[in-house]
């Protein structure tokens, strides 16, 4: 793909769009001291719309738009499970989740551990994630991204890497949570708006000029095999879509930990101005995921439909805007596909700094740290962890599959982490113990699952060690409770804390309804 010299300036333009705004946002009033929840929870004030926004834009980087769009080429609409699903596990999050961690003020997933178990559990996991986000997250949606640079723009990947970090660098260290979030809302127009660009232009081609939904019915007639949702036995791509598990599997287990456990994630919801405010920003989030295969997904099967001259499935998207999208347009699908990937940036790098400067600094290493001092570590770590991030990068290029990698290490943590929310925001009787025990056996449990039974599909493996894990976890608590008697550190759940407001409510009927229309449709 070929930029013009038009594309550059719409591109450039962008550039200036969200640093300006990053900037302006981050403005303090003179002689007023910035606190820790102004750093980290942009002072707890984020409306609806930009908690909904920003969670999408952090969300979706550019192994949605490049993979997803593979997979589209490769599977079909299939793919778009994980998309679909995960507006009905946001609905969860907002109704079950929030209230209580909304409740107990918490600013990060390990202080809630503390809050329900105790130190030891918030301050392996803390730990854990900080290591999770740098070395695997960051470090991939980093090399990643600078893929798109180096094939589009034909630069080196050492100065692909440096100008992404920089980019998300030069607002987010700056002005922590409150211009992460508010230059998503700008960031996820841009996705939006070039995604569906791509989209229409190529249903258009395949329309044969006349119109869109034309153009959708032709592919469907065309490729009727890209349109199952269940996938048969028989298919060749059964192990990464399981039939039926796609809807009642291991792929709930993902969803509730991405969208209800992960930090970089639920800590928009965190900062969001009331519950009320949170559960509505994330039904709308629910709402953007029901789109995005229009923007990720469609167009990959559009690719497969004309025929794409192709060496490999992840090439379909470059393919389409190479042949399909023109100068100045192209430049606003490419600041489309940039801004995925520097807010997925902006949000980790300051998520682990929330996690290092709350979780360890400050109960650890600095118990009586001031206001300015935390606001000062936090500034220090991002910076940090991205220039680790940065060197680290360039050295996924010596694995095979660095994308593949990162799903599977995901797919390993998943089912531990999740049985232990689980646990810990709905049963009193589960136990610290119990916790650090299902932590510590996760990964080793995913990896005798997969040598054992290695042709199983991801998402059953996911599944069974969910079950496993979760048994254990009841087990092992039940009978700590039988030698040690009552530990009190259960979650008090009041009556009507899960009563929902009713555009919430409304709001989830209708995703509910949108979904249920889709998989008639598509079964």
């Amino acid at each position: 793909m070929e930029l013009s010299p038009l594309d550059f300036i719409v591109f450039i333009g962008y550039c200036f769009l969200v640093i300006g705004l990053g900037l302006f946002v981050s403005r303090r009033k003179k002689g007023v001291e910035e606190t820790s929840s102004d750093y980290f929870l942009a002072s707890r004030s984020l409306p609806w719309w930009a908690v909904g926004a920003s969670l999408i834009a952090s969300n979706i980087s550019a192994e949605q738009f490049i993979g997803m769009s593979g997979s589209g080429y490769a599977i079909g609409l299939g793919i778009a499970t994980y998309e679909w699903i995960g507006a009905l596990g946001l609905l969860i999050v907002a109704k079950y989740f929030l209230p209580i961690f909304l409740k107990t003020k918490i600013y990060t997933m390990p202080q809630f551990l503390e809050i329900r178990f105790d130190h030891r559990v918030r301050t392996s996991m803390a730990v854990f994630w900080l290591l999770v986000y740098v070395f695997i997250n960051l470090t991939s949606v980093l090399y990643l991204g600078a893929l798109v640079l180096v094939n589009v723009l034909g630069v080196e990947l050492l100065p692909a890497v440096i100008g992404l970090a920089l980019f998300s660098a030069i607002y987010s260290v700056y002005g922590g949570l409150k211009a992460v979030a508010w230059t998503d809302v700008m960031q996820v127009t841009f996705l939006v708006i070039g995604g569906l660009i791509t989209t229409f232009l190529v249903l258009g081609e395949i329309g044969n000029g006349e119109g869109v939904i034309a153009g959708f019915g032709n592919m469907m007639k065309a490729a009727p095999e890209k349109f199952d949702m269940i996938l048969a036995k028989d298919h060749p791509m059964y192990t990464y879509l399981p039939g039926i598990a796609v809807l009642l599997g291991g792929i709930w287990m993902a969803n509730l930990y991405y969208f209800g456990c992960n930090q970089y994630i639920i800590q928009r919801a965190l900062a969001a101005k009331s519950l009320k405010e949170a559960q509505r920003g994330v039904a709308f989030a629910g709402y953007l995921k029901l789109m995005l295969p229009v923007i990720v997904v469609v167009p990959g099967i559009a690719a497969y439909v004309l025929q794409a001259d192709i060496p490999k499935a992840d090439d379909a998207y470059p393919w389409l805007l190479s042949n399909f999208v023109g100068p100045g347009l192209k430049g606003l699908v490419f600041a489309a596909l940039i801004a995925a990937i520097v807010s997925s940036l902006s949000s980790m790098t300051n998520s682990s700094s929330t996690i290092f400067t709350m979780d360890l600094y400050k109960p650890l290493i600095n118990k009586r740290a001031s206001e300015k001092m935390l606001v000062r570590t936090g500034r220090i770590t991002s910076l940090v962890v991205l220039t680790i991030a940065v060197t680290i990068a360039p050295l996924l290029r010596n694995l095979d599959q660095a994308f593949q990698f990162i799903q599977d290490f995901t797919g390993y943590v998943t089912p531990g982490l999740v049985a232990i929310f689980l646990a810990g925001l709905f049963w009193k009787k589960a136990t610290a113990n119990a916790a650090l025990l299902v932590a510590i056996l996760t990964i080793p449990l995913s990896l005798l699952f997969d040598l054992v039974f290695p042709h199983m599909p991801f998402m059953n493996r996911v599944g069974h060690c969910f079950v496993v894990l979760s048994t254990l976890m009841v087990v092992y608590s039940l009978l700590e409770w039988r030698t040690k008697g009552d530990h009190g550190k259960g979650i008090e759940i009041e009556k009507g804390l899960f009563k929902t407001d009713p555009v919430y409510n409304v709001s989830a009927i209708i995703i509910m309804g949108i979904l249920a229309a889709l998989y008639a449709v598509f079964w």
